[in-house]
């Protein structure tokens, strides 16, 4: 746990005060401004043990922070209730995310999912099946922790579901194409094989990484998402914060993915020029993984931590109608992850 937390109890009076904002975005508005904030609060937030909570320890703990008599609780608690609301709970709707879909969950999820997809497959076939599990779960992910004040019904669209299949199938068949121009064109040589296998494929999965959530969470920038003041009440719906979420979320998503795809190679490159790695190459594979695993777990907290969850945009910069309807000069949004 970090010191920051104890400041929510002082803070008691203020939340009070943007009662109509949930309270992840009240923690979120408070203690995540400054990127080094949000970092400490990740690596915390992620932690995979709050997975084990069940659906009524995750409501306990909202019910807590509800609770006018939170300053009376015990502090160890109110910290608890704090780390499952923020990691568990959907701060647009209030409803409990699907367990896989949850931030802590990212790491066991989909570290399996990377290592698989990066593999040097030697055909096309197993390429196209991790290719197309990771990307589901990616827009899976991406879609369940969107900004969900964009569609209000609970029922999710029939354009919705067409977009997450064309992103799925799309994203698939393009992470494969570097696997299928080295079977088809038989690039065997020394220098494609490093070129296919270890340059190509960064910019490609970063690419592909950002073009999922612009196209899971594209009604977000269509149909516009909820704006609000500093005391929490929405001021209009606007297009153009809709889209400042989307695409922060697509470049903290790609430097994830890139970074992830990028430094292990770096390193096995550098690797297989020493004298140890000659003698013993069959430690390459495993090192490889394992250092993938590892960085990914490394970004996973430095990626969400990228852009404030509760993003804040001048009035000048939004609708005419926004500007209209407040004074005040600054806007919030809730980004989503």
């Amino acid at each position: 746990m970090f010191p920051c937390w104890t400041l929510l109890l002082d803070a008691h009076t203020w939340c009070l005060q943007a009662a109509s904002m949930d309270h992840n975005l009240q923690y979120w508005r408070r203690e995540g401004q400054s990127f080094f904030q949000r970092l400490f609060h990740w690596v915390d937030i992620l932690d995979p043990s709050s997975l084990l909570a069940s659906d009524g320890e995750i409501k306990n703990s909202r019910s807590l922070l509800e609770s006018k008599e939170q300053a009376n609780k015990d502090e160890l608690k109110v910290k608890e209730a704090w780390k499952l609301s923020l990691s568990s709970v959907h701060p647009d709707t209030g409803s409990v995310l699907p367990l896989v879909f949850r931030p802590p969950a990212f790491l066991p999820v989909a570290a399996p999912l990377v290592i698989a997809t990066l593999l040097p497959h030697k055909g096309v076939k197993p390429a196209l099946f991790w290719q197309f599990l990771f990307q589901s779960y990616s827009a899976g992910f991406n879609y369940v922790n969107r900004n969900a004040t964009s569609c209000k019904d609970e029922r999710i669209p029939l354009k919705q579901v067409l977009l997450f299949v064309g992103s799925v199938s799309y994203a698939t068949c393009a992470g494969v194409l570097p696997q299928l121009a080295m079977n088809r064109y038989g690039l065997n040589s020394p220098a494609m094989q490093s070129l296919f296998r270890r340059i190509v494929p960064v910019p490609l999965f970063a690419s592909l990484s950002a073009l999922s959530v612009l196209v899971v969470r594209g009604e977000e920038f269509e149909n516009g998402i909820e704006v609000v003041d500093s005391t929490g009440n929405v001021v209009g719906v606007s297009q153009t914060a809709g889209m400042k979420a989307v695409k922060e979320t697509a470049i903290s998503r790609a430097a994830l993915i890139g970074t992830t795809a990028a430094v292990p190679n770096v390193i096995v490159s550098f690797l297989q020029r020493t004298s140890f790695i000659k003698r013993n190459p069959l430690v390459l594979a495993p090192f490889r993984h394992i250092t993938t695993a590892l960085v990914l777990g490394l970004m996973i907290p430095i990626s969400f931590s990228l852009f404030p969850q509760s993003g804040k945009v001048m009035k000048e910069d939004l609708e005419a109608h926004i500007q209209a309807a407040t004074t005040e000069p600054d806007l919030y949004y809730h980004r989503g992850l």
